[in-house]
This record gives structure tokens, sequence and C-alpha cells, in this order.
């Protein structure tokens, strides 16, 4: 590839999109592409200890504290890791992105979706995803997925998370040709299958 490409996995915590993130690295990698596996919040280095606090801090945390810890560790991500990458021509797989902040803070919180729009755009210098995927699954088998030991944003409650599901679907429905969304309800391997139809259907028309 003499250019490369960025792909983003979303959805609600215990949709899967880790799994098949590291499904489409390894089923890329078999084909000969260099592909970088990467993650947001904590991609590495001064990502790892915004994720720290992200996830773990124990105290109050004001919604737009919240955004603008993501997007800080999304400005740093995007200028040390996935713009050098992709230019290199090499497909980075992300694992969370900017649509996780218009679900999560803006339908999730209930944060002004305009706004966060316009931050993320400023976080990532108009650097979009090529393709992204949205792993939709009922609010209910998602938490249970996620089991007992959950972090701050897996504690948020049953109503949040039906918000950031529901804010997934509406970012599918505004932008149909960069996002889509596979039904995650299903197995491991059906849902790689789907996944991969997708993959392919992207990749021929490269």
């Amino acid at each position: 590839m003499k250019k490369g490409c960025f792909i983003t996995f979303e959805g609600a915590d215990g949709c899967g999109k880790t799994t098949q993130s590291k499904l489409v690295q390894e089923y890329l990698e078999n084909f000969g592409y260099e592909v970088i596996w990467t993650r947001e919040p904590g991609a590495k280095g001064l990502g790892q200890n915004i994720r720290e606090l992200l996830l773990h801090y124990d105290g109050e945390v004001a919604p737009m504290c919240e955004a603008f810890l993501f997007l800080a560790d999304r400005a740093q991500h995007i200028e040390h890791l996935i713009k050098p990458a992709v230019n290199a021509g090499k497909i980075v797989v992300c694992d969370r992105h900017t649509d996780s902040t218009i679900a999560y803070q803006g339908y999730g919180r209930g944060e002004d979706i305009k706004q966060l729009k316009y931050l993320n755009s400023l976080a990532t210098g108009d650097i979009k995803p090529d393709l992204t995927f949205v792993f939709d699954v009922s609010t209910e088998v998602a938490q249970k997925r996620v089991g007992d030991e959950k972090d701050r944003m897996e504690s948020a409650g049953m109503e949040f998370h039906k918000k950031v599901r529901y804010g997934y679907l509406e970012i599918a429905k505004q932008e149909p040709d960069r996002v889509k969304v596979i039904d995650a309800n299903n197995g491991i391997d059906k849902v790689f299958e789907d996944t991969k139809r997708v993959l392919n259907n992207f990749l021929s028309s490269l």
C-alpha cells in the first residue's frame, strides 16, 4: 500500500470490539499488510497515564473534564502514532476513537454534541477514520459480558449505557459510508465473519 488507512472499532463496553480488532489485525497480517494495533485512551507513554485517570480515578469527574482528558489523549495519539503510521503506508487498527466521545460524553453524559465534534476536529487535525465498525449488542447482554469487576466507565449504570448504544446507532445513521454496524449479539466466529465481509469490501475499493 502506497498510502495506509485508519480503521476504528467502536461500541458499548462488552460489545466485543477489542476481540474483533485483534482478530482483524491477525487476519490482515496474514495477507502481508503491515498493521499497528492501538487503543484509546492509553496507546503508550503519556496516554497510559491519562487512561489510568479516566478509568480508575475514584473521585468525582466533571463530564467536560472527562471529555477533555479523552481529547488530550487523542491529540497525542494522532500526532505521535496514527498519522505517522498511515503516512508510512501501514494499516492502523484502533480500539475506540472520536465516535466514543460522541457516544459516551455526548449521548451518554448529555454534553453538547456539536461542541464535541468541533473539539474532536481540533484534537485530530481533521483526520478521520477511513472505516469504522460499530459492534451493536443489547445493553443487557453487554453488561453481563463485562462481569462484576467494572472500571469507572463500565460502572456508569444501565440507563447510561442504553444512551451510549443509541448514540452509536445514530452516528451510523448519519455516516453510513464510513460507519458499518455489526450485530454483536452472535458468537465471536459469526461476528468475525460479518466483520471480514465488510473489511474485504473496503480493502477491494482501495
